[in-house]
């Protein structure tokens, strides 16, 4: 999922990415709209509420929803700086490096809120920010190696792009296009993942309050892992067939006759 980049990527790379990201953004959003009553993984609405707030003169809302909306583009901005910096030295890690951020920042809310959180306004208001951050944090990266195919944070995108996808089916022309039908594989399973990752925090919500926070974080340690595991494999593949090539060459006759190399003439 995180090992590569952009075109490199297969269909099955953005799909296990897009779905796991997916449930995380789903479970994260659902999550602090029930403990905060405000939405985390998009800032759509944040600019109309911006609007609003300079309208009535209401300078305190003002600086805390531009806080908002730049704590979601400072996460997206550090992603893809981590990316396009450090991706030629080590793309796994560069690739990990933002998911480790998103996983310490979601780790600390749910830490404070299960040990610490009194329910003022000033907590709501800043793990409020931190949950954009980590989000932002999320969709920049997806979408930065996945050449903008994967964004899972929100799904006001994605809505547009499968109604399109679906309108182009209608047309026989289109049905049996690879790309077409890739894209909507793709579509479709991050709007399923989200929404599965809405009704686990929903069903949990009541039970666990912050604690469903921990499990967003086994998520997103699946994530990391999952690559890491592959990167193990590969490695110990290649020690053991270096060892077996060494051990074939080892068992090559030393004295070869020095004519070997010679071609009889007639």
């Amino acid at each position: 999922m995180l090992r590569k980049y952009s075109n490199t990527r297969s269909l099955g790379d953005n799909i296990k990415l897009g779905i796991l990201t997916a449930i995380v953004a789903g479970m994260v959003n659902v999550a602090s709209f029930m403990l905060f009553y405000s939405f985390s993984s998009n800032v759509t609405g944040y600019f109309a509420i911006l609007a609003s707030e300079v309208s009535q003169n209401n300078y305190y809302q003002i600086a805390i929803v531009l806080l908002w909306i730049m704590s979601f583009f400072l996460g997206s901005f550090i992603s893809n700086f981590i990316v396009i910096h450090f991706n030629r030295k080590n793309t796994y890690l560069a690739h990990a490096m933002p998911i480790m951020l998103e996983l310490l920042c979601i780790l600390g809310v749910a830490i404070y809120g299960t040990s610490f959180y009194n329910g003022t306004l000033f907590e709501t208001e800043l793990l409020l920010m931190i949950l954009l951050l980590s989000m932002g944090l999320q969709n920049g990266l997806t979408a930065s190696i996945s050449n903008f195919a994967v964004k899972t944070t929100h799904l006001t995108g994605a809505t547009t792009d499968l109604a399109i996808v679906f309108s182009m089916f209608t047309h026989k022309k289109y049905r049996n296009n690879k790309d077409i039908k890739d894209k909507a594989k793709l579509l479709i399973s991050i709007f399923s993942s989200y929404l599965l990752g809405a009704f686990i925090a929903a069903f949990l919500y009541q039970s666990l309050k912050f604690n469903v926070f921990f499990i967003v974080v086994a998520f997103l340690t699946v994530v990391i892992f999952y690559d890491l595991s592959k990167i193990y494999k590969f490695n110990r593949s290649l020690k053991v067939y270096k060892l077996k090539k060494q051990e074939a060459e080892q068992q090559q006759p030393d004295n070869v006759p020095s004519n070997s190399k010679q071609v009889a003439i007639s």
